[in-house]
């Protein structure tokens, strides 16, 4: 049981969406069942017989409900102490209701409006989530204390679906809903002032405030139900208690099941439950659904725009409120469009009205209705497709959207002058050009745009074949049998096939470079001289590779600091810490992370340190620890004492086999290159391996010939070498690229970085870095994170594949102090992705970019000492 539970709650997401699914499937068959008496003449005719002054009434109903609603959020932000003016509790309430209604959901979608709303007028997330619970349960003691009014007060028997209820059945189910009402109201007067809820503290309204919350519920279920009585043709005023029942139980159904709007759902209860004609009561809530729903939903898509739009030119103060919630115009977008595909391809399924279709045909031939006819419905389909692309924020998907909303409006003048359709996709497209800001994701279709010759050549490929089809054809009179005329000689046939798959293919090819990240820009190929200028301020050595000419670079609006980078796949990899002043940190990552997000990529912040990490959490991302830096005091470094023991005796033996260190500055370095390209190339082949990079440099003649190279000789033959790594102010010294020939003597590398350490000494550096120790320094404990168990794991029982422990063991020879460094990537598996980028990026590097020879060289000073290092006895 346990282990079910378990399942079911790692694919909730998945069960609440097949779950909605088969209501929405249960709601349309049983609203088949229900109409399959019924034609479309029928409803056609009912529809029709509704009057002019039944809609004025019902809009006015519906004008007096949705202002009933706005009272919710004016008491709920009473009751919260954080009143706000009518105007804005009303905007609030409004677009989240004109939402929810149609999306369902109404904790998120209606919730996504308020919180854009109030959070601009000062309230927090927390204030929001108050007046959702206080408005939901204002709602729902209205609904429960309508249905109990109506069960309680109901002349004689109930019957609702053939389901019959005695009088005094349904007097004692009405009036124990009403006592539970009351048992709300009392214990608002004497109960405690407040109640915890899901984490929440939720303050209770007093027995009056809920009192008044209750009849505001009340008058706006009331309207909202009149809204639909009144537009029954013929209905009869006896009905009324009968459909108030009706529609409480149809408005439960629909808010349970979740299903979008209730579509379906809600229509099929009314249908089953109400005893009237159903044709009538089918034109009613055809017509109760444009007038309730799909007419606020446009007035609140229209005031949240224009909310939107004031917003923008508040300026500069509230920029960082529009990078958390660029406005819900992709949102509002989103679901415009997908309404709107849904009324093209509803259009295409409902018959032509005969007298502009006649008045049409006069004008145009009827392949060309026909055409347009099938267009419209492809139009729908593809602004269904196109809707979660407005909601990313995609720029193809806007500049697709904005054409077919258009192209829509012209097929549905030519399929039958449905001028209503059009005037639907015109707004719509004019909304859409309005919030174009907020679409500002950058897609392979709008960055790498098909060049003006390769377009010309296909239109003129494109069309000299329909035209050479339809010159050679014309002779055949077009009939719907020749799409499915399969024969020798059906060549007419075979081109309408043709053509219909040509254009398929055209734009399935469109519609996934639509959805395809742009291409980042190719790198440039010179080290900016403002980045030179940069690392001779570094603090810490690994702003050297910023030489290793596989990054880029994001350098600050004062020139002082800068952070290199590299994309690999949707990542967006920032190594290590900014270089420069702490100052300039956030601004820089901020700037990466915005750059990110309208690529649809994702950041990943590698190897950085403790300080990086208030940041990091700020921008969101989840910080993993990744191992810890191996790091030498070299003030007090000597080779004395019992934890020296081993590193000297090896120091002791290579001298006596004749090595000896020597620096050899930069300028030097290019008469050595061969014989260093030998020894780098002996130690990969014995190593089995191949060059990395982006973290670490590579054997580059141009990148070695930068710095200055630590060698060890032994009888005058350059047997091993490192390039040395330090920073201008001597704060730090390390090494990069650390190789050893066949021949060298055992231990040859433990003599180079005590020999080294003890020339930094000299020097007057102040710490030495002896480079990551990968997985290090991470515990795991029972309650510890699966990645963290993990890393634990593969530190203790993976040498075969990496040697982790051993890596440490040996960097614990010069007694170093320990640096935790860290990752900071997206959660879940954003984090699994960009390590694998990550992996690719190290392991197969790109060369993005080469750094001209001529680029500054790092100034170091006093860099050319060849003297042997004072070794300690």
């Amino acid at each position: 049981m346990h282990n079910l539970i378990a399942w079911l709650r790692d694919r909730r997401g998945a069960l609440s969406v097949a779950l909605v699914i088969l209501l929405v499937g249960l709601g349309l068959a049983a609203l088949h069942r229900l109409t399959e008496t019924l034609g479309p003449r029928d409803i056609a005719s009912a529809f029709s017989a509704i009057e002019p002054r039944q809609i004025a009434i019902a809009i006015a109903c519906t004008v007096a409900s949705y202002v009933a609603l706005t009272f919710y959020d004016v008491f709920a932000l009473r009751v919260i102490g954080r009143p706000l003016p009518w105007r804005t509790a009303a905007l609030a309430s409004f677009t989240s209701y004109t939402i929810s209604h149609n999306l369902g959901l109404s904790p998120i979608t209606g919730g996504s409006a308020r919180y854009r709303v109030y959070t601009g007028a000062g309230l927090s997330g927390g204030d929001v989530a108050r007046i959702v619970a206080i408005a939901s349960a204002t709602f729902w003691m209205g609904v429960l204390t309508i249905t109990g009014l109506a069960l309680a007060f109901h002349p004689g028997n109930l019957s609702l679906a053939g389901l019959s209820l005695g009088g005094t059945v349904t007097r004692t189910v009405g009036g124990a809903i009403l006592l539970g009402t009351a048992g709300f109201v009392l214990a608002c007067a004497l109960g405690p002032r407040s109640i915890g809820l899901f984490g929440w503290t939720v303050p209770l309204p007093s027995a009056g405030a809920a009192l008044g919350q209750i009849a505001i519920a009340g008058i706006d279920f009331a309207a909202a139900a009149a809204a639909l009585f009144i537009l029954i043709p013929g209905a009869d005023p006896a009905l009324l208690p009968t459909f108030l029942l009706a529609y409480s139980f149809g408005i439960i159904a629909a808010l349970v099941s979740h299903v979008p709007g209730g579509i379906g759902v809600f229509e099929a209860v009314v249908l089953a439950t109400i005893p009237a004609d159903k044709s009538a009561l089918a034109a009613a809530l055809i017509a109760y659904r444009l007038i309730y729903y799909l007419l606020p939903l446009a007035l609140g898509i229209v005031a949240l725009v224009l909310h939107e739009g004031r917003q923008r030119r508040l300026g500069q103060a509230i920029a960082g409120v529009r990078l958390v919630a660029n406005g819900l115009a992709p949102l509002l977008m989103s679901v415009a469009s997908f309404l709107g595909g849904a009324v093209l391809l509803l259009s295409g399924s409902t018959p032509s009205i005969p007298a502009r279709l006649h008045m049409l045909h006069a004008i145009v031939p009827l392949p060309f209705i026909e055409a347009s006819h099938l267009a419209a419905s492809l139009v729908g389909t593809g602004l269904l497709l196109l809707s979660p692309g407005l909601y990313r924020r995609l720029d193809g998907a806007f500049v697709a959207a904005r054409a077919l909303l258009i192209a829509g409006a012209i097929f549905s003048l030519a399929k039958g002058i449905d001028y209503e359709e059009a005037i639907v996709c015109v707004a719509i497209a004019a909304l859409l050009q309005w919030t174009s800001p907020a679409f500002y994701r950058t897609t392979a279709f709008v960055s790498r745009a098909f060049s003006p010759t390769w377009l010309a050549c296909v239109a003129a490929v494109g069309g000299l074949s329909l035209w050479v089809g339809l010159f050679s054809y014309k002779h055949v009179t077009y009939q719907n049998a020749l799409w499915w005329d399969f024969a020798l000689h059906g060549d007419a046939s075979r081109y309408l096939r043709a053509s219909l798959g040509m254009g398929v293919l055209l734009a399935g090819v469109a519609l996934w470079r639509l959805f395809e990240p742009a291409a980042p820009r190719r790198a440039t190929t010179a080290l900016p001289a403002e980045i030179a200028a940069v690392i001779e301020g570094a603090e810490r050595t690994d702003a050297m590779l910023a030489y290793t000419g596989d990054k880029r670079f994001l350098l600050s609006p004062g020139g002082d600091a800068f952070l290199m980078y590299q994309i690999r796949g949707s990542s967006w990899i920032v190594m290590a810490d900014p270089v420069g002043p702490r100052a300039a940190w956030a601004d820089l990552l901020w700037r990466i992370r915005s750059m990110a997000d309208a690529a649809q990529g994702r950041l990943m912040l590698y190897q950085i340190s403790s300080d990086m990490l208030e940041l990091a959490i700020a921008l969101g991302l989840q910080i993993v620890k990744y191992g810890e830096e191996a790091v030498v005091d070299i003030a007090g470094f000597s080779l004395d004492g019992p934890r020296m023991r081993s590193i000297r005796q090896t120091v002791r033996r290579a001298e006596r086999e004749g090595a000896t260190l020597e620096v050899i500055p930069a300028a030097a370095v290019p008469a050595i290159l061969r014989d260093l390209a030998t020894i780098s190339d002996e130690w990969l082949e014995a190593k089995g391996q191949q060059e990395k990079g982006f973290s670490l440099g590579r054997f580059d003649p141009d990148y070695i010939a930068r710095f200055d190279c630590a060698m060890v000789r032994v009888d005058g033959r350059i047997v091993a070498f490192a390039n040395i790594w330090r920073t201008a102010n001597r704060r730090e010294l390390s090494v990069d690229l650390m190789r050893h020939g066949a021949g060298s003597p055992p231990g040859v590398m433990d003599y180079l970085f005590a020999s080294l350490i003890l020339w930094g000494q000299d020097q007057g550096h102040a710490r030495f870095s002896l480079g990551l120790a990968p997985l290090s320094g991470i515990e795991a404990h029972r309650l510890s994170p699966l990645w963290a168990k993990a890393a634990a794991a593969i530190f203790k029982r993976g040498e075969r594949f990496y040697g982790f422990r051993g890596l440490r063991a040996y960097k614990e020879k010069f007694a170093p102090m320990w640096e935790p460094r860290y990752i900071a990537a997206p959660h879940g598996l954003g984090l699994i992705r960009a390590m694998r980028d990550l992996n690719l990026l190290i392991g197969r590097p790109r060369m993005a970019a080469s750094p001209e020879r001529t680029t500054p060289r790092l100034a170091l000073p006093d860099a050319a000492s060849t003297d042997r290092p004072r070794l300690a006895a």
